[in-house]
């Protein structure tokens, strides 16, 4: 086909790989792909936490030969404008003319909490290594994990505090874990019966719990939080809070993230759509990224001519929450009631990247699969199913 349209994707993390492989599948081959990403590796940031408790490790992989294998072209640069009515997005290496754009350039991160370590991922083991040690060595007795205002993802700040707790009992030390977050309940936006699931496990671990509070800054062994109040602690681990990527000749909200409607699309005459952490949709997650990049690209791919009817993004929380012990497999509708809670996966493959592409995708070229069968694989659960009517919770050990 000699008329195909060409597809530019601004960031090849899992929105931007997952866009790629769903514009492949649905476009009937009506559009060719490049991926736009000056970095060579693509990294499966999901298991930082396990690789700092010698749980897991971080997978890594060419982004060249993931972007080939996707079918698509990569551009190893960064984008640095868009011209919308040009159809033209600028880079250090030259203009890439385009006729349907994805944006999925990702997030930076911000200190959110002064003087706290800031758990960024690989980065940060060390700092999280000798924080461990101190509390062996009875020198840390009262860890506080807390988790900022403003735009992040919440998960890993619960792994944190539950690989914590476990790795220090299995090294005979106890000591005073704190939980802090502006949620009015732990992880309420999974829904009820993971919530309900959540705080049992909280309070059998002995994490002390304060919600609806949140962080401002942590000096001379105080965490000062609002409402106004205070926590004594030795030590605070924070995650960063997230701000867009701002790319010149797109319009961005006051907070740096790109304003877009239930198919992707960027406001504006041009086929401009986002997905991921860098849209104005507030909760940040991998498999949203995934969901989001998938509704762009049904309608990327009926811009370009395919016989499809674009499916409007319907968020899906999928969240499995390493704990030390037992792992956790969540899966809920964002501030609903409906959920599923288990000690075996609930999706398949069961990896913590959950995309109805990308997640088979990255279990057969890089490994991140479960290492036995699971609750999800014997029942033939696809990673896009449905959640049902009313709570449920698949049957397993506590701790």
């Amino acid at each position: 086909m000699t008329d195909r349209k060409r597809a530019l994707i601004i960031g090849g993390g899992v929105a931007g790989l997952e866009g790629a492989l769903a514009l492949n599948a649905l476009s009937e081959g009506r559009v060719s792909v490049a991926i736009v990403e000056p970095r060579s590796e693509f990294v499966a940031r999901q298991y930082s936490i396990a690789e700092a408790f010698h749980a897991s490790e971080t997978r890594h992989a060419s982004m060249a030969r993931l972007a080939s294998l996707a079918g698509a072209d990569l551009v190893p640069a960064g984008v640095t404008a868009i011209d919308p009515d040009e159809h033209v997005a600028s880079t250090g290496e030259g203009p890439l003319p385009f006729d349907l754009l994805l944006v999925a350039a990702g997030t930076s991160t911000k200190e959110a909490v002064p003087h706290a370590l800031t758990f960024t991922g690989p980065a940060a083991e060390h700092d999280l290594t000798r924080l461990l040690d101190s509390a062996v060595q009875g020198e840390t007795t009262r860890i506080v994990f807390a988790v900022p205002g403003g735009a992040t993802w919440l998960l890993p700040l619960y792994e944190l505090a539950l690989l914590t707790s476990a790795n220090l009992a299995d090294r005979g030390t106890r000591a005073e874990i704190v939980l802090v977050t502006p949620e009015e309940h732990p992880l309420g936006l999974f829904g009820l019966e993971a919530r309900r699931a959540l705080s049992e496990l909280l309070d059998v671990r002995g994490i002390e719990v304060h919600t609806g509070v949140t962080p401002v800054t942590f000096e001379g062994g105080t965490l000062h939080v609002v409402p106004e109040a205070t926590l004594p602690a030795d030590a605070v681990v924070a995650l960063p809070r997230l701000e867009g990527t701002r790319i010149e000749g797109l319009r961005y909200d006051s907070a740096g993230f790109l304003p877009t409607d239930v198919h992707g699309h960027v406001d504006g005459p041009a086929r401009i759509y986002a997905a991921g952490d860098m849209t104005s949709y507030p909760i940040k997650h991998g498999g949203l990224a995934a969901q989001q990049a998938d509704a762009a690209a049904e309608s990327m791919a009926a811009d370009a001519g395919a016989s499809i009817v674009p499916t409007p993004f319907r968020p899906v929380l999928r969240g499995r929450l390493m704990t030390g012990i037992f792992d956790r497999y969540l899966v809920g509708e964002p501030g609903g009631t409906r959920s599923l809670v288990g000690t075996e996966s609930l999706w398949w493959p069961s990896s913590k990247v959950a995309g109805r592409f990308l997640g088979p995708f990255l279990a057969r070229h890089i490994g991140l699969q479960a290492e036995t069968p699971t609750w999800a694989a014997s029942h033939g659960l696809p990673v896009e199913t449905e959640l049902h009517e009313g709570a449920a919770a698949v049957p397993g050990p506590v701790a």
